[in-house]
């Protein structure tokens, strides 16, 4: 991202995460016209928070590179140097995805 912006409040700024998915499990090609915009993407920048009654700042729960979901309506589309963009309240965002490790471990035959 070319251009630095910031935003305000309690505002984020995602981008789509795309998926490469373009026929269906039946072997149907989907064109792009028909496509679902994912609801998932990543934070590229957010706000410091917004003021409360106090006048106090509430620090935002996400941070840049945070992956999330979000409703299929929210936010407002932008376009920054060519790049597509969401820009939405922190509590238009649905949740924050984190990829958890297996808490397995494969123990070889060595360690029997």
């Amino acid at each position: 991202m070319a251009t630095n912006i910031t935003p305000l409040h309690d505002r984020v700024i995602i981008k789509r995460i795309e998926d490469n998915v373009n026929q269906t499990a039946g072997g149907l090609f989907i064109p792009d016209t028909a496509k679902e915009k994912p609801q998932e993407g990543e934070v590229i920048a957010a706000g410091a928070g917004k003021y409360k009654e106090d006048g106090t700042r509430q620090a935002l729960d996400v941070k840049a590179g945070d992956r999330v979901l979000f409703g299929k309506y929210s936010g407002s589309e932008i376009k920054l140097d060519g790049d597509e963009f969401i820009i939405m309240r922190e509590d238009e965002i649905l949740g924050i995805i984190s990829r958890a490790e297996p808490q397995h471990k494969v123990r070889t035959f060595m360690e029997f």
